[in-house]
């Protein structure tokens, strides 16, 4: 068996591993206080990413990953064990949290402020800092343009890391119509961002 065979074959087995302790936990989290603290230690970065994705600024984000959280444990008891796992449920959970939001808004986030997307400037090249810090604003712009089911699919995958089967069970589609989706978001913001560069 080739290395790369073998590395995603363990990968493969930690994953599963993964996704039956998060069903175990999830299942103990109706009664223990404790399982559902352990749940949320392991996927409020993920939730907090994706919604980072989705929303303006950190603030609203951090707001939408409360709100994510305690609809779970609210909901909890609801949980059923299915293919995707709990991950793909509770990013579900976030992603309906964040739809509502913006229906309440009903106006089109603010634009991403230096302060926030300016994460990892250029060591000690103000000119670079200001350049990566524009080309990261617009390329959060043209994502935000993208349609929704788009917008999301990208989100999930590159703020997350969810697979194409996690995301598709995550917005409702299946595997193949989710990596079509990733792949068209890609290709419409690689030619948006190359139409704007000439």
């Amino acid at each position: 068996m080739e290395a790369t065979s073998l590395s995603r074959t363990v990968e493969e087995s930690d994953a599963t591993r993964a996704v039956a302790e998060d069903e175990r936990l999830a299942l103990g989290a109706r009664s223990s206080p404790t399982a559902f603290a352990t749940l949320y230690g392991r996927h409020r970065e993920s939730v907090f990413r994706y919604l980072r994705a989705r929303c303006a600024n950190d603030d609203d984000a951090l707001d939408l990953t409360a709100v994510t959280f305690e609809r779970a444990l609210i909901a909890i008891e609801k949980y059923r064990p299915l293919g995707a796992g709990f991950s793909a449920w509770l990013l579900r959970i976030a992603r309906n949290a964040a739809i509502d939001e913006s229906r309440r808004q009903r106006v089109r986030p603010a634009p991403a402020t230096l302060e926030s997307v300016g994460q990892h400037p250029a060591q000690d090249d103000p000119e670079a800092a200001a350049i990566a810090s524009d080309e990261h604003r617009h390329l959060r712009a043209l994502v935000r343009a993208l349609p929704e089911p788009q917008r999301d699919a990208v989100a999930l995958r590159y703020s997350v890391g969810l697979t194409a089967r996690q995301i598709g069970a995550v917005i409702g589609k299946s595997e193949e119509a989710t990596q079509k989706l990733i792949t068209r978001a890609l290709s419409d913001l690689k030619e948006a961002y190359g139409h704007e560069q000439r």
